[in-house]
């Protein structure tokens, strides 16, 4: 990603398209005090060097039948390179997890996973998890309840 510096209006441009990116060029431009085509052209260099990286809608996870939060903390047998890059292959490619981090300390990694229910998670542990090569340790909290969930990011 090339490097971008961001002044207030930019930030300003962003704060707004975090909250509604669905909002129309002619209402980002009027909150920011700006005319359609310079807003627009801003909006274009934020896409274009990387700042926006894209759009999406945000599902409410209930409402589409998964309310089952998983974090799952994986351990491999080794830290090698190969093991490491096939692992984030494989898992990038599974649905069910939504996030995936490589880590610090005891654990390698660090998953979240969306189910429908227990069951489903059984099934994704049996099934893909525990059939992946390489993996010593794997252990499983479930969320209770989501206190907080933001995609928004803080930028000043």
């Amino acid at each position: 990603m090339p490097n971008i510096s961001l002044d207030e209006m930019d930030l300003k441009i962003l704060r707004l398209l975090q909250e509604d990116g669905r909002m129309s060029l002619a209402d980002l431009a009027g909150k920011v005090g700006l005319s359609a085509s310079p807003c627009l052209r801003r909006v274009r260099i934020l896409e274009k060097s990387g700042v926006i990286a894209r759009y999406v809608a945000v599902l409410d996870q209930r409402a589409v039948g998964l309310p089952v939060s998983v974090f799952v903390s994986v351990k491999l047998e080794k830290q090698k390179e190969e093991l490491l890059d096939k692992f984030a292959r494989t898992i990038a490619r599974w649905p069910e997890v939504l996030e995936c981090y490589l880590m610090t300390g005891p654990r390698d990694y660090l998953l979240r996973v969306v189910v429908a229910d227990l069951a489903a998670y059984e099934q994704f542990l049996k099934q893909k998890l525990t059939r992946l090569e390489g993996i010593a340790s794997i252990e499983s909290s479930f969320a209770l309840e989501q206190v907080k969930y933001t995609n928004v990011l803080p930028v000043a």
